[in-house]
């Protein structure tokens, strides 16, 4: 009869380096962010593919451990994000009618 904790071992947190498999999606994914007919389709949904392309610069960064580069480009994106919200809010555009505010 096998004892499960004989499995553990091979999980331990020094046995893991996912670096490279990381690399590869966040450069996958940025492949993807910079395809023109992504970029429509992302566009076309109010999506900024230029500030999905710095979240990814800002995980990416966290991920290797660059915390202050991770924070700006992240706080970078998350003000924009706001704002871009605020702008295109109802109350912004008009009377929440579909008429201009007066």
């Amino acid at each position: 009869m096998r004892d499960d904790d004989e499995d553990d071992d091979r999980f331990t947190a020094t046995s893991v380096d996912p670096t490279r498999e990381i690399k590869e999606l966040f450069d996958d994914l940025e492949g993807l962010l910079k395809n023109g007919d992504v970029v429509a389709a992302l566009t076309k949904n109010e999506v900024n593919a230029s500030l999905a392309l710095l979240a990814v610069d800002g995980l990416r960064a966290y991920l290797e451990n660059r915390k202050a580069d991770a924070a700006e480009d992240l706080s970078t994106v998350a003000e924009e994000i706001k704002m871009r919200m605020q702008l295109s809010s109802p109350s912004r555009r008009g009377n929440g009618h579909g008429e201009p505010k007066n």
